[in-house]
C-alpha cells in the first residue's frame, strides 16, 4: 500500500478471449503488364490497453490534507448515462475540489490506461455528481474522456467500505476504474464504491 495515513474523503460534510484486431488494408500495387495482384494488411491493436515493455504501475501519491485548496487542474470529463451524469473531472481529491466536481486521485492511472482510475465525489453538497452512484447496475456503461482520447468502462460491481480502506485505490494490471463517495447520503461513515472494467475505445 503506497498510502499509509489517508482516508477516503468522498463527499465531505452532510450540508481469456483473444482482442479483436481490426484489419485495414495498407497497400495495393498492380502492374500494368500482368493480371496479378499483391496486397499487405497491417493488424491494428483494439483491446484493452496493455503495459509497454519495462513499463511499471501508476504510483498513487500521498494526499494533502484534505482543506487543501489545490490548483485548479482539468483532468477530463465523465459521463454515465444511467445517473445522467457529465461532469469534468479535477486533479485531487481534497474537499475544496471536490466541491468543484470530480476529483481524480494524483497518481493513480489516467482514462484509457492500464491501472486503477480512481475518482472521488459528493452526494448531498456543491454540485454532488455521485448522488445517485448506488444506482448504477453490472453492465452500465461509463464514459470518460482525457487528452489522449475516449473510453468507455463497463461496471463491474458495487460495494460499501470503511472510510480508511484505501486499497480500493490499489492499482491493477488490467484497466480498471474505481468511483467512491460517502454513505449513507448525508453521512460520512461509510463510502459506497462502484468499479469498472474497461470496455473499448469510444466511437
Amino acid at each position: 500500500m503506497v498510502v499509509t495515513s489517508t482516508i477516503l474523503v468522498g463527499c465531505g460534510s452532510s450540508n481469456e478471449a483473444t482482442p479483436p484486431t481490426t484489419s485495414i488494408p495498407a497497400s495495393t500495387s498492380t502492374t500494368t503488364s500482368s493480371t496479378t495482384t499483391t496486397s499487405t494488411t497491417t493488424t491494428v491493436y483494439v483491446g484493452p490497453p496493455t503495459l509497454a515493455p519495462g513499463e511499471s504501475l501508476p504510483q498513487p501519491e500521498s494526499l494533502p490534507d484534505e482543506d487543501t485548496v489545490e490548483p485548479e487542474v482539468v483532468v477530463g470529463a465523465i459521463h454515465i448515462p444511467r445517473i445522467e451524469l457529465l461532469q469534468t473531472i479535477y486533479r485531487g481529491v481534497t474537499l475544496p475540489t471536490l466541491d468543484k466536481g470530480i476529483g481524480w486521485w494524483p497518481g493513480t492511472a489516467m482514462p484509457g490506461q492500464v491501472g486503477n482510475v480512481v475518482l472521488g465525489g459528493h452526494r448531498v453538497s456543491k454540485k454532488k455528481p455521485f448522488r445517485h452512484l448506488d444506482k448504477l447496475q453490472v453492465g452500465d456503461e461509463i464514459f470518460m474522456s482525457s487528452e489522449d482520447g475516449d473510453f468507455v468502462y463497463t461496471v463491474r460491481e458495487t460495494f460499501i467500505v470503511q472510510p480508511s480502506d484505501v486499497w480500493i485505490i490499489d492499482q491493477t494490471e488490467a484497466a480498471t476504474l474505481t468511483l467512491f463517495a460517502c454513505h449513507p447520503p448525508g453521512s460520512t461513515r461509510e463510502r459506497i464504491v462502484v468499479v469498472a472494467d474497461y470496455s473499448r475505445l469510444a466511437p
